[in-house]
């Protein structure tokens, strides 16, 4: 089939590259415009016009997918398919229109569950204990299409938002190409998603990771390791706010919700359970650094207080 890719981030690259080894033709690429980047603010390409640009295919940046021009070009390029991972953009029921199969989406959870901009990182929150991937055709209600096919892969403990993605991304872009497989040779069949587990992921706002310390340990650790690494979970010491990389619950004796306990190599914070043993932490205007090291550049003690 002739396939016209839309994406954006990084994320979306493996399927990207998998489409383009395929027996599918690569005719064009569909992407966010180029977006200010960087201390000086300029305008840098997205991941996926970079890597499109490198195999040499065509590469549209439409301000918004129903844009007239945008529609037209799309239909010179005279695509059976739109492949789609993280585009980033809502499609027109013109747009949806123009391609005889469809737009065909990867999305990063397994169907009903977790439809939206964050599926990877409220799975995470929500302590699910396995998560997916999921192939359908794009309609105009959220992630509500028929579904193609599903992959699912198991949480391991310590996963962050970007470890469990970038796995996903991975064993997602083959799935990917397996459905665009069955669509052209008609052994695939579409089926509407069930009624029933529905759930919503909305984009995370950096106010949503902020950490209150008055949580349990399990929970502040699935928050963190959620937001990790965007937008970053965050709390505050001595009025300026600090990132704060993935924690680890303890067994250790209870401490007051977010009082520090300082050892040796170790700085300990309170809960409403057991204390967390902080990972990593950025400070406002510094490089990331070992909880540890932070705390002897501070010269910090044990008994104060993060979340003021």
């Amino acid at each position: 089939m002739r396939v016209v890719f839309a994406g954006t981030p990084e994320v979306a690259v493996p399927a990207l590259d998998a489409i383009a080894r395929s027996r599918h033709e690569l005719v064009g690429v569909v992407t966010r415009p180029d977006a200010p980047s960087g201390r000086g603010r300029k305008l840098v390409a997205s991941p996926v016009a970079q890597r499109a640009e490198e195999l040499g295919v065509p590469v549209l940046k439409p301000e918004h997918p129903r844009d007239p021009d945008f529609q037209k070009a799309l239909a010179e390029l005279r695509p059976d398919a739109c492949p789609v991972v993280a585009y980033g953009a809502l499609l027109p029921q013109s747009a949806l229109d123009l391609v005889p199969h469809g737009w065909i989406n990867l999305h990063f959870s397994v169907l009903p569950s977790w439809r939206g901009a964050a599926p990877v990182q409220h799975s995470l929150w929500a302590g699910d204990e396995v998560t997916g991937a999921t192939t359908f055709r794009i309609v105009k209600a959220l992630d509500a299409g028929p579904v193609f096919g599903i992959m699912t892969e198991r949480i391991r403990p310590g996963d962050t938002a970007g470890d469990l993605l970038e796995r996903l991304a991975e064993g997602g872009s083959g799935l990917l190409v397996q459905t665009l497989d069955g669509i052209e040779d008609g052994s695939l069949e579409a089926r509407e998603q069930p009624e029933d587990g529905v759930s919503y992921a909305p984009k995370i706002l950096v106010d949503d990771a902020r950490i209150d310390w008055t949580h349990p340990a399990v929970g502040i650790d699935r928050q963190v390791r959620a937001c990790t690494p965007a937008p970053g979970a965050w709390s505050t010491f001595e009025g300026e706010r600090i990132k704060i990389g993935p924690v680890v619950p303890t067994d250790r004796p209870p401490l007051e919700p977010g009082v520090i306990e300082v050892t040796k190599n170790a700085v300990l914070v309170g809960t409403s359970t057991a204390p967390v043993r902080l990972g990593e932490v950025k400070a406002f205007g510094k490089k990331q650094m070992a909880a540890a090291d932070w705390a002897r550049g501070v010269r910090l003690e044990s008994g104060v207080r993060l979340g003021d």
